[in-house]
């Protein structure tokens, strides 16, 4: 079957006019004055620095944070020859659960290192009558405000391409005053040397294993204003931090605020010409404009990935919460898991390249612990890949390193870039898939088991956390990543890997399902009250090995989502509800998706955006209410819109396949689809009226159908097969649909 677009048609979509502005001024961060708390700051970053703008009409602050400022030391406890998973198996075998808490989990409580280290603060003294109103975030400038009824009386910004950051005081210069880090004698450290000059004001802070830091701010009148530059130098990058630090800074103020604001504004106006959403609502597009911004100013290639906090740890002082690490048990993946669709390639660098980087750290992980071949990564650990201990049976898990591998995964099939299929997907997939597979063992039901099995974080550390193998977590895990790695060897040419591969998926043995036909979390073992972790749910999102559209999955699907809510969200945490917003849009459940997604966004942000673990508005929604900040709540958000709005798993995709009727009219632009493909498309008044999809790499695109029964036209000819539209793209082909 044949169809082609009419020419009038084509001519109108082709010459549509632009979209506005992205993103709008209304989704700028606008917070009345004072903000009192570092965690209800304006957050501005740059990848590898970021800094926090709060304060008064008295006195504005600037939080300092730089993501490779460490102190890696690692406890003697592990660095026993025998913290191995051949204690944790004999300890477990003995029920000696006291002994396995006392080397793998009390060490990561007791001992305050290794930790993300804050960086201190710089002060600006404004002048008396100074009045500060309100505090503004200009996304599409990346540059915060602080302003009074007259206008700005401060702002800055973290250029986005000279590793200082610049702020400008109008009127009468400010007394400017540095803050050394605050708890490093938790640490261990002697307090950091301040001092100053006529125009500088600076601290150098020595750390633990030589690591040397310095926060340097230095300032200069330019017409009726202020300005400063502020830079933080490590001796990693100089012998002599201090003197670096000094140079960046006369450098730049030698050049100017307007002078470098002007590349950072080119810079990030290029960041927000890739995709873009509008949907109406308001409070969810904001936060989407939010969460994208976090990931301009919080990862970039060639910096660390987004830890817990980001480059915004936290400034009250304490040491960050849960020491700022990267929790790979859900955390660092959730954080990223929207990079691809969004097309945020940059900011996703970051994480892949960090991971390949430590790969020989994962190799000598996997042999060091576990004894195995391949490659094995902590589930928390530190930045240069060292395990933290901490609950040993989820900190340990050797499945989360499939998880992480499902970023490499992604990128190929968002991309379908064939020498990173090559080069990183497969290789990294590869090796953590050989060391679940010499780790497995022969059930008594024939089926290969892991030794141990947990399911984070049920049963928090208790002895119970130990499960009956496999949880539905490790198997799910395994069976994907066992299925992928088959896939992308097969994909390069390698029949007889991936017949190895598919072998080894199907000794595996089925998933657990329970007696009301919902998963487990491990035999015998039920969803049996409220649980912040939906751990036995990820065969349905994020791996999406098992398919609501599929007739032989829908029923286990929806007994799932149902059982799990059925218990209600007392003892969830702000981001089970962003991600349960996605698991509910993957089942095509849009009105449920939208109540829990607008629940998140209404109880479990602070008002700058940030995700905080606890209801915060004291709506009964879970009995968790305290204030932690960790962005992988945010990021989910983030995740469900896209969920919501474009799906392409299984290889067909699907506009709007989960758009609820409060979103009649929603679209969106260059979104990215498995296969390569970048979609655009419109609805109005409830039903699509475009769409629009490039093949940069060309291929077959199985389409669902979006006009059904609307006698649409395209521009390309198709296959029909029943309700799905299966076209064949040349490299760069742009298809228009509409009706």
């Amino acid at each position: 079957m044949r169809r082609f677009l009419p020419l009038l048609l084509l001519v109108a979509a082709c010459s549509a006019p632009a979209r506005p502005d992205y993103p709008a001024a209304t989704s700028n961060l606008v917070l009345s004055a004072p903000i009192d708390r570092w965690d209800e700051a304006l957050p501005l970053g740059n990848g590898l620095t970021g800094g926090l703008l709060w304060g008064s009409s008295d006195t504005l602050r600037l939080s300092l944070d730089r993501g490779d400022l460490w102190d890696g030391r690692i406890p003697e406890t592990l660095q026993r020859d025998d913290w191995t998973y051949a204690t944790m198996r004999r300890l477990k075998a003995e029920g000696n659960h006291a002994e396995h808490v006392r080397l793998f989990d009390e060490p990561y409580d007791r001992i305050p290192y290794p930790t993300k280290i804050p960086a201190g603060r710089v002060e600006l003294d404004l002048a008396a009558g100074s009045t500060v109103e309100r505090f503004e975030l200009d996304l599409a400038s990346a540059e915060g405000y602080a302003a009074g009824p007259d206008g700005a009386v401060a702002t800055a910004f973290w250029s986005a391409t000279e590793p200082v950051a610049m702020v400008r005081v109008r009127g009468t210069a400010p007394g400017v005053r540095i803050l050394g880090p605050a708890s490093v004698d938790k640490l261990g450290y002697a307090p950091a040397v301040i001092d100053r000059d006529g125009d500088h004001a600076w601290f150098v802070q020595e750390a633990a294993e030589g690591l040397v830091y310095a926060a340097v701010v230095g300032w200069r009148g330019r017409g009726d204003a202020t300005e400063l530059a502020i830079a933080i130098t490590t001796n990693r990058e100089s012998d002599d931090p201090l003197a670096a630090g000094r140079v960046r800074v006369d450098a730049a103020l030698e050049r100017g605020y307007e002078a470098l604001a002007a590349p950072h504004r080119a810079w990030w106006a290029d960041f927000w010409t890739g995709s873009s959403v509008a949907i109406p609502d308001s409070a969810l597009q904001k936060h989407y404009d939010f969460v994208r911004y976090l990931f301009g100013a919080g990862s970039r290639r060639g910096a660390p990935p987004i830890p817990l906090q980001g480059v915004w740890t936290a400034d009250e002082g304490n040491l960050p919460p849960w020491k700022g690490d990267y929790h790979n048990d859900l955390n660092t993946q959730m954080t990223y898991l929207p990079t691809d669709a969004a097309g945020l390639f940059e900011a996703g660098d970051a994480w892949l390249d960090f991971n390949w980087n430590l790969l020989p750290r994962y190799r000598q992980f996997a042999a060091e612990f576990y004894g195995a071949d391949g490659a094995a990564i902590p589930g928390v650990m530190t930045l240069t890949g060292d395990p933290m201990g901490g609950w040993g049976q989820y900190s340990l898990s050797p499945t989360n390193g499939a998880w992480v591998a499902q970023s490499f995964y992604l990128r190929w099939r968002h991309t379908m870039d064939e020498s990173f299929l090559r080069g990183r997907a497969l290789p990294f997939c590869r090796e953590i898939a050989t060391t679940l597979a010499s780790l497995l063992e022969p059930g008594a039901d024939g089926f290969l088991d892991l030794p141990m099995s947990t399911s984070p974080e049920i049963h928090d550390n208790t002895p119970r956390a130990w499960l009956e193998p496999n949880s539905n977590y490790d198997q799910a895990l395994m069976a994907w990543l066992f299925g992928a790695v088959a896939e992308m060897s097969a994909a390069v040419g390698d029949s007889t890997d991936a017949a190895r591969w598919t072998g080894l998926r199907e000794a595996l043995g089925p998933l657990h399902v329970g007696e009301d036909g919902a998963l487990t979390f491990a035999r015998g073992e039920s969803y049996a009250e409220s649980h912040r972790h939906f751990s036995h749910l990820m065969a349905i999102h994020p791996l999406g090995t098992l398919d609501w559209r599929e007739p032989e999955d829908r029923a286990l699907v929806d007994a799932s989502l149902d059982r799990t809510l059925a218990h209600g969200t007392q003892w969830w945490t702000g981001y089970s509800f962003s991600w349960m917003a996605s698991l509910l849009a993957r089942a095509g459940r849009a009105e449920q998706a939208l109540q829990y997604l607008t629940d998140y966004e209404r109880a479990f942000l602070l008002r700058n955006g940030f995700h905080a673990n606890g209801d915060q508005i004291g709506a009964g929604l879970s009995a968790f209410t305290y204030r932690p900040v960790t962005l992988e709540g945010n990021m989910l958000a983030m995740d469900a819109v896209h969920t919501m709005l474009l799906q392409s798993h299984g290889g067909l995709v699907t506009v709007f396949p989960a758009t609820p009727a409060a979103w009649p009219d929603v679209s969106f632009e260059r979104l990215r689809a498995e296969g390569g493909f970048v979609v655009s498309a419109d609805r109005r008044g409830g039903v699509t009226t475009r769409v629009e999809i490039e093949a940069p790499r060309g291929g077959v695109l199985r389409l669902e159908d979006p006009f059904p029964g609307r006698g649409a036209s395209w521009t390309a000819p198709f296959e029909l097969e029943g309700e799905v539209l299966v076209f064949n793209l040349d490299a760069g082909e742009v298809l228009i649909g509409g009706s």
